[in-house]
């Protein structure tokens, strides 16, 4: 659309959704860039938020939905939540018109009331957007492919240009595209400090029209980021809170955390269960992160000077931005990513599954202190994989912040996160 947009790894899978189906919702995180990573591929746009029209669109939504739908395809429709009634409208103009790519939904949030809605199945595919990669921003090389690890290919090495101290101003930048190419920390951080107050103070209680109490939001928002890459329970988060909020209770915890998820502000980490030679019971329990790490960063008013003075809390970000890329890296593979810990704290940062069941094992380490350590657990975890019932993993891999990307005598890769793309 025009000549400052930088691409994204969500721009070919959109392209393919819109060559299979007949419309497409595009969801994540707000400031995220949907609805630019849309206006890229769209042919006409409505947008639902227009301050001069929108009032009248939304009322047009409830009486003629089929006139916002008229205009070349694809057509956008921004923020299409704020008018639920198009939804069906969608839903059936793609019934009766037979063909794909016809529209691109976005949206910030889970509509408050879908209990009239039809589920779009067969119609609407739907894709997730997150802030951008290290690759998508230009932080990263891309000289490794997790699509290559996959594939088996040998003798890759790279150098990363991304210094640790960078990596300190990234988490606390985060990969909001408004913010990328900001030099000015003071600057970068004040972006994510007006995303945290629009969500406490704005966007909490509109999502469904329930009053929520900004400040205890904060509180909560604080508690994750102490929490974060951790499988802290809602206990835990709960004993955090107490003493500075009496009335606070489970209930209300999980009410503001189903209110955070619908808003794409946390995203947690689900366990990964395979089987297993040995009888050990896997832990369920998901691991705490946000969509972005500067979320936690800001929350906790942590600049990258702060970070170098607590490096346990750098460790737990530095796990959640690459847990962030890994996603996004995973997802345009048809991939998805877990974690793994067992009865006995056996451990694994991070499972990278395909949809074709190729899976890989990689641990998080961000200095070169832990990489051997941490090698020789990946190669003790996968000899306990019953490869019988779940297939032996494509490559093991040590994901850190160091300068070299290589493969060790043992086989495990060691990749810098600046080294690394989809």
């Amino acid at each position: 659309m025009n000549e400052k947009y930088l691409p994204r790894i969500a721009d070919e899978k959109l392209k393919l959704a819109l060559a299979t189906s007949g419309a497409i919702l595009i969801v994540g995180p707000k400031w995220c860039g949907k609805t630019r990573t849309a206006e890229e591929a769209a042919a006409s746009i409505l947008y639902l938020q227009d301050p001069d029209h929108g009032e009248e669109y939304r009322l047009l939504a409830g009486t003629k939905p089929s006139k916002l739908l008229e205009g070349e395809t694809p057509r956008l429709i921004d923020e299409w939540q704020t008018a639920p009634a198009l939804w069906n409208a969608v839903r059936f103009a793609v019934d009766k018109r037979h063909a794909r790519g016809q529209f691109i939904l976005t949206g910030s949030v889970i509509p408050p009331d879908t209990k009239d809605m039809h589920t779009g199945t067969g119609r609407i595919s739907r894709m997730t957007m997150r802030t951008m990669s290290l690759f998508e921003s230009g932080e990263s090389t891309g000289e490794i492919s997790l699509k290559d690890l996959f594939d088996g290919k040998k003798d890759i090495f790279s150098k990363n240009k991304t210094t640790i101290e960078q990596i300190a101003f990234i988490l606390t930048r985060g990969g909001w595209p408004e913010a990328v190419g900001e030099k000015n920390e003071t600057y970068a951080l004040k972006m994510v400090y007006n995303y945290l107050d629009a969500v406490a103070n704005q966007d909490m209680s509109r999502i469904d029209d329930v009053g929520r109490n900004p400040d205890r939001v904060y509180s909560l928002l604080r508690s994750i980021s102490r929490n974060v890459s951790t499988q802290a329970n809602t206990q835990t988060l709960l004993r955090d809170l107490v003493s500075n909020d009496e009335d606070c209770s489970e209930k209300t915890i999980n009410n503001y955390l189903s209110a955070l998820k619908k808003l794409y502000v946390i995203e947690d980490l689900p366990a990964w269960s395979p089987h297993l030679r040995s009888k050990r019971a896997i832990r369920s329990t998901a691991k705490r992160h946000f969509t972005d790490p500067s979320i936690a960063a800001a929350a906790l008013r942590a600049d990258s000077k702060k970070l170098f003075s607590d490096f346990n809390t750098f460790g737990l970000l530095f796990e959640s931005l690459c847990i962030r890329d890994l996603r996004i890296y995973a997802d345009s593979l048809d991939g998805s990513v877990y974690h793994y810990r067992d009865q006995l704290n056996n451990e694994v940062d991070a499972i990278v599954q395909l949809k074709d069941e190729r899976w890989a094992a990689i641990e998080i380490k961000m200095g070169v202190g832990q990489i051997e350590e941490a090698a020789e657990n990946l190669i003790k975890f996968s000899k306990n994989i019953d490869t019988a019932k779940t297939p032996a993993p494509s490559f093991l891999m040590v994901l850190t912040g160091t300068e070299y990307a290589f493969q060790l005598k043992n086989d495990v890769w060691v990749v810098p996160i600046g080294c690394l793309k989809d």
